[in-house]
């Protein structure tokens, strides 16, 4: 069945799976999905990555992290959809549990953290908030 809205299918593979407690989640790959997942293991969200080559298009594993039996992600939310795109500006970007949680934007140097994206003074997309 095709997913039309893959950045959503990748977080919520990602809820589900560390809400059932796996140690990995399977994706599609992408290279949106990769730079989104670098994004995740360099902010401490995940354990780690790998891609793996199939007849398809590739397979991204993610290894998901716990501390204490639960999940280091407690929540993780597609703010702009398919239907509804939110653009923010470099000077208002948003803040995730002020500071706790990160957005992750699409930018046109690339997909950041919201904190990256402040000190280069880059605004775009907003494509979630985790925390």
């Amino acid at each position: 069945m095709p997913v039309t809205d893959t950045i959503a299918d990748l977080l919520t593979r990602i809820r589900n799976a560390s809400a059932a407690k796996h140690k990995t989640v399977s994706i599609p790959n992408s290279k949106l999905k990769v730079a989104i997942a670098e994004i995740l293991k360099d902010q401490g969200f995940i354990a780690g990555f790998e891609t793996e080559d199939d007849s398809k298009q590739g397979v991204l594993n993610i290894k998901l992290r716990y501390y204490l039996g639960q999940p280091v992600i407690r929540e993780i939310h597609r703010v702009s959809k398919p239907g509804r795109r939110v653009y923010s500006g470099a000077d208002k970007l948003p803040r995730v549990r002020n500071g706790l949680g990160i957005a992750i934007i699409s930018t046109p140097r690339g997909v950041m953290s919201d904190k990256q994206a402040r000190r280069e003074h880059v605004g775009g997309e907003v494509l979630c908030t985790i925390w």
